[in-house]
């Protein structure tokens, strides 16, 4: 289960991370972004030493899809050693997403 966590900024979050970060910006009228949610907590269970999965919601953060240059949803980046090393659009399946991410903890 998703636990709802308040930062002072989404960069304050990703620079004091142990592990890599993966931030999925979402919608809730997004059906996409619904698809993707089931998917983003089987990750979070999954690889829960190895990652962070957080979730933004693009409708309370819009300055963050700006910033960060997010224009589909749901659009994922993901952040090693406070650095994008991925840019994730749209919906992928379980396997596939943790066999991708996988690729760049090596």
């Amino acid at each position: 289960m998703a636990v709802k966590q308040q930062f002072s900024s989404l960069e304050d979050l990703i620079n004091h991370s142990t592990t890599p970060v993966l931030v999925c910006f979402y919608a809730n009228w997004c059906s996409s972004s619904q698809t993707f949610s089931p998917i983003l907590e089987q990750v979070k269970q999954r690889m829960q030493h190895q990652l962070q999965v957080i979730k933004v919601n693009a409708d309370k953060y819009p300055q963050l899809l700006i910033r960060h240059e997010i224009k589909v949803l749901p659009t994922s980046l993901l952040f090693i050693d406070r650095e994008l090393a991925a840019r994730i659009r749209g919906v992928m399946k379980t396997p596939e997403l943790i066999q991708y991410v996988q690729k760049f903890l090596v």
